[in-house]
């Protein structure tokens, strides 16, 4: 067994403000050098007095290490929230980037790593904190842990460009979240699920999330999202013909797309194929077959 590698304090305070919002590490870093400039500047006591020998010694020590931790903390806080800042932005363009893209192989296109830092920003914008756990590489084990409240969920992102998803990889979500207490479970590929898949996330408390289902997702919580447009009206008018294909969204613009009334993902404009209806839009569930949800135009 390899044996772990030690990281530095800087690395440490590193790590945990890049782990925070941008502001929060830029907060702790003024405060920080407030704090040990304060003990920087103190008297330190400088002659020994009988009895108080220990305290001598540590008053001095503290105000050495606190003359060098004044600049070398401020300045790893600093660097993580620079950190932060900048994989917030990225994320945030990797979620601009497929709100635009027209066909469709956006998700395709991106490494694994920036398919889990997409997935977690769809997370937080949907109101989630995300915590993400995927190490250095296409790990087997839970990518993101959300919290919403009192209640844990965990997700594990799959960008499979050419396979389904199996079973073996319900089963092993399902066997954590029993492990770890979490009360909802998400997989996430930029592909397509099996047949086996499905039927093992049916009545449990797990959520499968196709490629077709997580671009309207992001879709329509960019077009909902402050800064992104909101004015641009919709353009249902331009809808294809209905064909003999399998029903797919029309253009209609994702910010006028209600929620699914049974398991609250986003929904997209689908043409009837058959029955009393058939030529009819509708809306529809995006992560169908998963999710049959339905609500009349």
């Amino acid at each position: 067994m390899g044996r772990r590698k030690q990281s530095s304090v800087f690395e440490d305070l590193y790590g945990i403000a890049a782990a925070l919002p941008w502001w929060v590490g830029v907060a702790l870093a003024i405060f920080a050098y407030v704090v040990l400039h304060s003990y920087a500047m103190a008297e330190a006591q400088a002659t020994a007095v009988p009895g108080r020998m220990g305290q001598m010694v540590v008053s001095q020590v503290v105000k050495a290490l606190s003359t060098y931790g004044q600049y070398i903390v401020p300045l790893a806080l600093l660097a993580g929230a620079l950190a932060s800042w900048l994989g917030r932005r990225k994320r945030q363009g990797l979620v601009r980037s497929v709100a635009a893209n027209q066909s469709g192989d956006a998700l395709r296109q991106m490494t694994w790593r920036d398919f889990e830092r997409l997935v977690g920003e769809v997370f937080r914008m949907r109101g989630y904190a995300v915590a993400e756990t995927g190490g250095g590489g296409a790990d087997e084990g839970i990518d993101l842990r959300l919290r919403k409240g009192n209640e844990l969920a965990l997700v594990q992102c799959k960008h499979w460009r050419a396979y389904k998803v199996p079973v073996t990889v319900v089963r092993e979500l399902y066997g954590a979240m029993a492990a770890q207490g979490a009360a909802q479970g998400f997989v996430v590929t930029s592909g397509q699920f099996t047949a086996d898949a499905r039927a093992f996330a049916s009545g449990r408390n797990i959520k499968l999330i196709n490629g077709q289902a997580l671009t309207a997702l992001i879709k329509r919580a960019s077009a909902a999202a402050p800064t992104g447009s909101s004015t641009k009206p919709p353009a249902a008018a331009s809808a294809p013909a209905p064909t003999a294909e399998p029903p797919q969204p029309t253009d209609m613009s994702p910010a006028a797309a209600p929620g699914c009334p049974r398991c609250g993902s986003a929904m997209i404009q689908r043409i009837a194929r058959q029955g009393a209806n058939a030529g009819k839009p509708f809306w529809g569930c995006a992560t169908f077959p998963e999710c049959r949800g339905v609500r009349g135009l």
